[in-house]
């Protein structure tokens, strides 16, 4: 009875080793293949992903060429506030030299009456209308 008792746990013991022996030997190439199975299924939607993140990225810097080129042009605007300042006071000057000059050609001449300027709305005496 022990021999019976004794092949019965070395069998049982046999089997054990020959079921984990068989796990060790096919663990790896199934976790590998559950791995590619994932790679597989996963990669077209990754592939999309970073196509839309390199438009978005694309998009996204000609948005900022787009506000850094304002933001230099409103800079170059402020900047040219001066020349605006010199070039309105020269036609000041110049329309303050025309009407002298048509002053003086009104003088001499009584006949001929000038122009107007295009740059000096004409003036018009205050109507009364009530």
């Amino acid at each position: 009875m022990e021999d019976q008792e004794m092949q019965l746990k070395v069998k049982r013991v046999t089997d054990k080793f020959t079921e984990s022996m068989y796990v060790l030997a096919n663990e790896p190439s199934v976790a590998l293949y559950r791995l590619q199975e994932h790679v597989r299924r996963s990669l077209p939607e990754l592939v999309q992903h970073k196509t839309d993140m390199q438009s978005w990225e694309e998009q996204s810097q000609g948005a900022i060429y787009s506000v850094e080129y304002a933001c230099s042009a409103v800079k170059s605007m402020t900047n040219s506030s001066l020349y605006f300042k010199s070039i309105d006071g020269l036609l000041r000057q110049t329309i303050s030299l025309k009407e002298q000059i048509s002053n003086s050609q009104g003088r001499s001449l009584c006949d001929v009456t000038p122009s107007p300027s295009p740059l000096v709305p004409p003036t018009h005496p205050p109507s009364s209308a009530s």
